[in-house]
């Protein structure tokens, strides 16, 4: 969530943007212990939590029970929901729960009694806003403080005497506009804008509901105007590819399309689907998640200070090109999310939402009144979630993108800021459950978000829906009919932090194991996250991104790869891959990666501002860094791509086994296993360890499947690709206490300084037919020998699996140096 200030509908703001994580102070959530003196990490096992007295009740007085026997036996279940079994220090809280539940229950039955059901609730889109019917153009729009109402434009040449609308008893207005000859009176990419009078003085407003809008850009400072996009059948878009499955974990790659190209100007969706898009499933991720979707008048706000809610942004092209983009995703098996912004609007009033608020009362504008209805960080306008037009405004806007543009899914932006009344500003989290379940909740934001999870899921059941909180509310990430408030994950933003203060301000001897571990697996068990080094917070102007933080100045001068690294090159290479892949294998269920930091692009992003005489020379990705072969980027890259290949083919994230067995901290170096891999991170700077034991939990024979250390991947080649390790029994079978490191089994390996080996253990089974099949020259298809994940060693790499050669899918290419003795 980007943090900016925005004047009122023009001019921008002489600052530079701000990243903001409204709590200054962040804690992990409640989830599972991890570090410390602990050698065993087991996700399984939740950790205690801060005991609290059950909150001061102010909501005694319980929702409408509807008088019905679907209402009744719908009572019982609210007070047994399924999220105390889940956590039964939850309990504590029923009264909370309870309340918030039948809240929940109240709105939606309200809803369907009222409109039809959720589902029609939120196709407001086809009846608000300019829809053309057979015969005739309909434009709805609430305002319900509004004295007089016209719709003008290019069509009636901005006159509206002969186009007043009428007023509903809800505050509605509409108006009918016959066609003209079988055509719309209203011409497709025409200006149009809401007219309406209050207090004696008459308004322009773009229409709530536009689902285009543009700027005159020859004008500093101009307003934006409405327009009408309803292009004739011969331009539409029309998808082509089915929405790929939901994959078991997802590997997100975050992007902005205007800042997408290489050049220093604004790159459009269509650039960015036939130039970018090839290079995220070329290094195997399976999720796009785009920004800066919905239009926004200020660029430098990152998409995050949104006034036209439907409409596409214009600076990278039109409705129709976006559609092309995730189209073009789909094809490539590509899922795309969008960052959604309902946490705020921008204070903009002549091109924005705001500019409806007329001081009107709370329940008649889509804003709360007073000082509730204002962000002071932000310096934006709240929502009113306990409004009917606008749970009908925000509910339809999520329908509007998955129905129209084939969204798969939304990455909620500010909901920390959602939940509580405080918004998160200067509040640190320590984990006590009276936290988060007080009168400082925003039941009415929670009871949308509920509603909103639980209408996505029903229209798309393989939606990815992902919130940015960074408070650790527990139950965010819950199923609606459990209790909770329905995510699908959550992200990990305790993350980022750790590695940002270690790089700034520790030394390599002074980094914990312990803490490490501790961060990467502080999460509730029972609820996803998706975890991250750095996103683009990290990567505006004002921060450095870690390759940047590792590298510095030598970035510049240092990537050349005609001539030996340096020891600062060295050293920033070898841990922004330790420090990307040690994220994505402990930190979560999934993994998110913002555009040009898997290959440590050199630079931040700063949008074009009065403070850098707007200029777009950073506000770029610099793709030809990577793509030259003697610069030392594509190392980073291959590596990235390597990360999320090994993932593809051995599912390590949506596995449920995390188990850490090492954190030595005199040694510096972590061993766990994720799935049926076994990770081994020796982030000491100078030691190398020759026959390090490694515990593990089958016994059998064990391959290296990837190692940062491999040539391909800008390293020494020092560990052997070629050595089969074999493992020993430990301690008395069944008793773990005996065992090495609470782990029945170990294997001995060889781990230098800074490098990080995942090893798999081989099927001998499949192995040994697999073999026999070679041997009568037919090699089964069936049978993939997973000791090929990637190209982990030197020689030939292959930019996907699919270029392998044919039968052997994923196999390992050649060997570097034979290290017999880690047999």
């Amino acid at each position: 969530m980007l943090c900016i200030t925005s004047s009122s509908s023009s001019p921008a703001p002489l600052q530079p943007p701000r990243r903001s994580r409204a709590p200054s102070d962040r804690a992990a959530p409640p989830g599972i212990a991890g570090g410390g003196n602990v050698r065993l990490s087991v996700l399984s096992v939740q950790r205690d939590v801060l005991r609290s007295e059950p909150a001061k009740s102010k909501f005694a007085t319980a929702a409408t029970v509807q008088e019905n026997k679907t209402m009744a036996a719908t009572e019982v279940d609210v007070n047994h929901l399924p999220i105390y079994k889940v956590d039964p220090k939850l309990e504590k809280f029923k009264d909370h729960f309870s309340y918030r539940m039948k809240k929940y229950l109240d709105q939606k039955c309200s809803i369907e009694k009222n409109e039809g059901c959720l589902e029609d609730f939120s196709k407001g889109y086809l009846k608000f806003g300019i829809n053309t019917n057979k015969d005739e153009t309909v434009y709805r729009e609430w305002a319900p403080a509004a004295q007089e109402a016209q719709l003008v434009g290019d069509f009636n040449d901005w006159n509206g005497a002969n186009h007043n609308m009428e007023k509903d008893k809800f505050g509605v207005w509409s108006i009918k506009i016959d066609h003209v000859k079988g055509e719309p009176a209203i011409p497709h990419n025409s200006r149009v804008k809401f007219r309406f009078r209050h207090g004696g003085v008459w308004v322009d407003r773009i229409p709530a509901w536009i689902r285009y809008a543009t700027v005159d850009a020859s004008k500093f400072g101009a307003p934006y105007d409405g327009v009408h996009w309803d292009p004739p059948a011969s331009e539409r878009y029309v998808f082509m590819y089915p929405r790929p499955p939901k994959p078991d974990a997802p590997r997100i790659y975050e992007a902005h399309v205007g800042m997408s190209g290489e050049k220093p100007a604004v790159s459009t969706y269509r650039e960015f689907a036939d130039n970018v898009l090839p290079r995220i499933r070329a290094n195997n991720y399976n999720t796009v998640q785009l920004m800066a979707v919905m239009e926004h008048s200020y660029y430098a706000s990152f998409g995050y200070h949104v006034t036209n809610f439907f409409a596409v942004s214009s600076r990278s092209g039109t409705p129709e090109d976006l559609k092309y983009l995730v189209d073009k995703a789909h094809s490539l098996g590509l899922r795309v999310l969008m960052d959604v912004v309902h946490s705020h609007a921008s204070n903009n009033v002549s091109d924005g939402l705001n500019g409806y608020d007329v001081g009107q009362n709370t329940h008649e504008s889509y804003f709360h009144t007073g000082d509730r209805g204002y962000h002071k960080l932000w310096d934006s306008r709240l929502f009113n979630y306990a409004n009917w037009e606008v749970l009908r405004f925000l509910l339809s806007n999520l329908r509007y993108w998955m129905d129209e543009f084939m969204f798969d899914g939304f990455r909620f932006d500010g909901v920390t800021s959602m939940l509580y009344h405080h918004h998160g500003i200067s509040v640190g989290f320590t984990g006590n459950y009276k936290e988060y379940f007080s009168v400082d909740t925003d039941v009415d934001a929670v009871v949308y978000m509920m509603l909103a999870n639980h209408l996505m899921h029903k229209i798309l059941p393989e939606a990815t829906i992902v919130a940015e909180d960074v408070s650790g509310m527990p139950v965010l990430c819950r199923p609606v009919d459990e209790g909770g408030i329905g995510f699908d994950y959550r992200l990990a933003m305790a993350i980022p932090d750790r590695w940002i203060d270690y790089l700034k301000n520790k030394d390599d001897s002074e980094w914990s194991m312990g803490e490490i571990a501790h961060t990467l697996t502080n999460r509730r068990y029972t609820e996803k996250c998706i975890a991250y080094a750095e996103s683009h917070d990290q990567s505006i102007v004002g921060d450095k991104t870690i390759a940047f933080l590792l590298m510095d100045k030598e970035m510049y001068t240092g990537m050349s790869d005609l001539q030996p690294a340096s020891p600062t090159i060295d050293r920033g290479i070898a841990l922004q891959k330790m420090i990307h892949f040690i994220t994505m294998a402990l930190g979560g269920d999934g993994y998110l990666n913002f555009m040009g930091n898997e290959f440590g692009h050199p630079e931040w992003i700063d949008f074009p501002r009065e403070g850098n005489n707007w200029s777009y020379d950073k506000c770029r990705r610099q793709w030809s860094l990577v793509d030259t072969d003697h610069l030392r980027y594509k190392y980073m890259n291959a590596f990235d791509q390597a990360m999320n290949a090994l993932d593809e083919n051995f599912s390590f994230l949506s596995s449920p086994k995390q188990i850490v067995s090492d954190m030595n901290e005199k040694e510096k170096v972590i061993v766990f296993e994720r799935g049926d891999l076994v990770f081994v991170f020796n982030f000491h700077p100078k030691k190398t360890y020759s026959g390090y034991k490694v515990g593990c939990d089958l016994p059998g024979k064990y391959r290296v499947a990837l190692d940062s250390d491999a040539f391909v991947f800008g390293g020494h080649g020092r560990v052997g690709h070629d050595v089969d390790h074999f493992t020993s029994p430990e301690g008395v079978p069944g008793v773990p206490e005996t065992n090495f490191n609470n782990r029945p089994n170990s294997f001995r390996v060889l781990s230098p300084p800074r490098t990080c080996v995942a090893y798999y253990r081989v099927d001998e089974e499949a192995e040994l037919l697999e073999g026999k099949a070679e041997t009568v020259g037919a090699s089964s298809p069936e049978i993939i020998n997973l000791d090929a994940t990637l190209a982990t060693s030197g020689g030939k790499k292959y930019d996907s699996t699919e270029d392998a050669p044919s039968g052997k899918k994923g196999r390992k290419l050649g060997h570097e140096s034979s290290n017999k003795s880690t047999k």
